[in-house]
């Protein structure tokens, strides 16, 4: 959301284009469960995900707050945007962690994530409305390999995002053998949680955590069901804490859509 802006714009390829089309934004009054059905030709795209944390001031009157989500909100209006959702985050569940809201955000391909962040729009709203009321903030970007399920996450459902900053000088077989730990997860979470998971490849703003995931439950019931099943959550950390130098964790439940638009 926040990467640095292109001197000038590129127009859409015809693969995007192609790809927009088969990706279109499912209605969000479906179920996740049929999500997961009638998505079934979108099982092997790979869309990229896009993931900015905000850290608001302390103290803010809550009206700034609410006008810098509604402008992000708004941004799903943009032609390069398959789904995007902006609002507070539910839970930080690493102390290391003071981010109070979170974007999450799905695109075609790395070129519309580029249109998107070069648009004034978007950049209207960085600079009208994000910047003079935060504190800090991060982003993160990596390719959805293999997304199965639904492109839009559905209101009401609950997201653990997870944020990985490895150790110096691990090579490639580590960091393939960390992701593919986390991908294994799939199976063990069942059919009705989506889960993401890839590689940071845009590392200005994102601290020098570079493995990214995200979980996606029907509601915050069904994620705190799964996370409490210990013997899977310690599975996970034994396979990959000696490679980590720090890690963060957050979960957000998808607000009902905004009427705004730009």
């Amino acid at each position: 959301m926040l990467s640095s802006p292109l001197r000038t714009f590129s127009t859409l390829s015809y693969n995007s284009r192609h790809l927009r089309l088969r990706l279109r934004r499912p209605n969000p009054s479906l179920s996740f469960r049929s999500f997961s059905v009638n998505m079934s030709a979108a099982a092997h795209t790979q869309p990229i995900e896009h993931v900015v944390l905000f850290k608001v001031k302390d103290g803010l009157d809550s009206s700034k707050v609410n006008d810098m989500l509604t402008g992000l909100n708004g941004l799903i209006s943009l032609d390069q945007v398959l789904h995007l959702t902006a609002g507070p985050i539910l839970r930080n569940r690493s102390s290391s962690s003071t981010f109070t809201h979170l974007l999450h955000s799905r695109y075609p391909s790395k070129e519309d994530l580029s249109i998107y962040s070069a648009h004034p729009a978007h950049m209207n709203v960085v600079k009208q409305f994000v910047l003079p009321i935060c504190d800090d903030i991060m982003a993160v970007d990596w390719v959805a390999d293999a997304l199965k399920g639904p492109v839009v996450a559905p209101p009401g459902s609950a997201l653990r995002l997870t944020l990985l900053k490895l150790k110096e000088n691990l090579g490639e077989e580590v960091k393939s053998e960390i992701l593919e730990v986390i991908a294994g997860l799939r199976e063990k979470l069942g059919p009705n949680v989506q889960l993401t998971v890839g590689e940071n490849f845009s590392p200005a703003r994102a601290k020098g955590f570079s493995i990214a995931s995200i979980a996606i439950f029907p509601g915050p019931n069904e994620l705190e069901a799964a996370t409490s099943d210990q013997e899977m959550v310690e599975l996970q950390k034994e396979k990959v804490r000696e490679y980590m130098e720090s890690v963060i964790v957050v979960d957000y439940v998808v607000p009902p859509p905004q009427t705004a638009s730009l």
